[in-house]
């Protein structure tokens, strides 16, 4: 089974920086979308980035567009978010997933076939 492990959360303040990084291992496919989740407190959970597996295409959330960056280490087979200039609305619960045969350039998928257990962002001063 695909297993997707998810690590560099935690606090920030407005305007800082948090790189985060989601770790894939075990059976996988051959085309996939990865994609980061954003989950606020009291909100519903949110696509906010994704990446093919290959790394040649990406797509933004709106709200995100120019602040985060979506990369891939194809040879650690790991996917980075780099989120500048954090705001505290971006605070909330981070989820990284994969999606089977999705291409990512037609848009953020609402869902993954593999989920990691997440990671926490607080920005607040």
């Amino acid at each position: 089974q695909m297993r997707i492990v998810e690590s560099g959360g935690g606090l920030a303040q407005p305007g800082g920086s948090l790189r985060l990084s989601c770790e894939i291992s075990g059976d996988t496919w051959n085309f996939y979308t990865i994609a980061w989740f954003h989950q606020a407190p009291g909100k519903e959970r949110e696509g906010v980035a994704c990446i093919n597996n290959y790394g040649d295409a990406t797509n933004y959330v709106e709200s995100v567009k120019g602040r985060f960056a979506i990369s891939k280490d194809n040879a650690k087979n790991t996917v980075f978010l780099q989120m500048n200039t954090l705001k505290p609305t971006d605070t909330g619960v981070y989820d990284c997933a994969a999606r089977k045969l999705w291409v990512c350039s037609n848009g953020i998928p609402l869902g993954g076939d593999a989920w990691g257990d997440g990671t926490l962002v607080t920005v607040s001063s």
